[in-house]
């Protein structure tokens, strides 16, 4: 078996969803933004005219602010660790922990709805092992990564890779599937676990699974 690496680090971002209410106020929900623990993340927002002063805040809390009279000024842990994009209002923050996962919102008269953001931060998949056992007429395989992940387990999810000869059937959890011991036993089969950001991916062919007679001399 040989699992996979982690690939690099990449941001994700879900849609604005709009809602226009009978009152005629346009609610956003927040968009949703996956950054890797220790890298970076950029929050980007649509101006409707240059700005002239920007605030952004981590819930009730200011992350930075600037106005064109004074200098950006970046607040608590993100003293050294933000860039603000005056032209753009966008938001960078670098190097990125845990505890940086919250909600992130920009406001300013330029923006004529405050962007909200959900930051969701998250970590590398650990290595994953496919393993197989064969009970009665079926070889069951199953995907384990050796560490469960600290945060975020309802984001990872599983799939299967199986060749069109051989017929994969679901088991009673998505780690799981099973073959008929009849199949071809030559053929491999792959196993995915990603979340947002990383994959990782294990392979077992299906003869392994399968006690080899002994051999009589």
């Amino acid at each position: 078996m040989a699992a996979g690496s982690a690939p690099g680090w990449a941001v994700g971002a879900l849609g604005v969803v709009c809602l226009l209410l009978l009152s005629d106020f346009i609610s956003c929900d927040p968009q949703v933004i996956y950054g890797a623990v220790g890298n970076n993340v950029t929050l980007h927002v649509l101006k409707e005219k240059p700005f002239k002063e920007i605030v952004w805040k981590r819930g009730k809390d200011k992350v930075v602010e600037w106005d064109d009279k004074s200098d950006v000024k970046a607040f608590l842990s993100f003293k050294d660790r933000v860039h603000l994009d005056t032209d753009s209002g966008n938001l960078t923050i670098f190097h990125l922990t845990a505890s940086d996962e919250d909600m992130y919102s920009i406001e300013s008269p330029s923006v004529r709805n405050n962007s909200m953001f959900t930051l969701k931060v998250i970590e590398p998949l650990k290595e994953l092992v496919l393993s197989c056992t064969l009970n009665g007429g079926n070889i069951t395989m199953s995907c384990t990564l050796m560490e469960d992940p600290d945060r975020h387990e309802d984001l990872v999810q599983y799939s299967w890779d199986c060749p069109p000869t051989i017929q994969c059937q679901g088991g009673s959890v998505s780690s799981e599937v099973y073959v008929s011991r009849e199949s071809d036993l030559s053929q491999e089969v792959h196993c995915t676990v990603s979340n947002p950001l990383f994959k990782r991916i294990a392979s077992v062919t299906l003869s392994t699974c399968v006690p080899q007679a002994p051999v009589v001399w």
